[in-house]
């Protein structure tokens, strides 16, 4: 059997209840069910400590039981701290003009296209156009990647040469605390 387990520090608040973990801090609360993972990992909660526990001693369970411990350590981690995400605005020729609305970041004037671009906002994060910056940021680690990601894939160039074509949405900054 594999176990591992995580200090919980003071401040946050850890329920468990079967694979549904809740994680509650100064910054807020996540809540995550960890249900792939039924058959090889069990998650328990001793004291002060959350445990994960693998029920046979296979490779595949040791990578399981450390990838549950990971997603526990970032939610800890996001409702004490936070996270925050940069991306900087890129162009040569047509200036690419932000707007965020209804949920969904929208991009206009990239390579002079008049249709805009949209890129979707995941769950309850915060972004924000300064200047050529785009700051992301959140307390669910998922979220925060997921919509950066979004934002930046919302902008790939398909059928030109990238060395010439640089315009773009770029993460250049990944932090953590908001």
């Amino acid at each position: 059997m594999v176990s591992r387990e995580i200090e919980v520090p003071e401040g946050v608040e850890i329920e468990i209840s079967g694979y549904k973990v809740k994680v509650k801090g100064p910054k807020g609360e996540i809540e995550k069910e960890f249900k792939i993972w039924k058959k090889n990992v069990e998650i328990k909660k001793e004291n002060s400590k959350v445990k994960v526990v693998g029920k046979d001693e296979r490779r595949k369970t040791k990578a399981m039981v450390g990838t549950v411990l990971a997603h526990i350590r970032n939610m800890i981690k996001g409702v004490t701290q936070g996270y925050t995400y940069r991306l900087r605005i890129v162009y040569s020729h047509f200036p690419i003009s932000i707007k965020i609305e209804n949920g969904k970041v929208i991009i206009q004037n990239f390579l002079g296209e008049r249709t805009p671009r949209i890129a979707e906002i995941v769950g309850n994060v915060k972004v924000e156009v300064k200047g050529s910056d785009v700051v992301v940021s959140g307390i669910d680690k998922d979220e925060v990647s997921q919509t950066a990601a979004n934002i930046e894939q919302a902008c790939r160039i398909v059928g030109k040469d990238r060395r010439r074509f640089i315009d773009g949405i770029y993460i250049y900054s990944k932090e953590v605390g908001m």
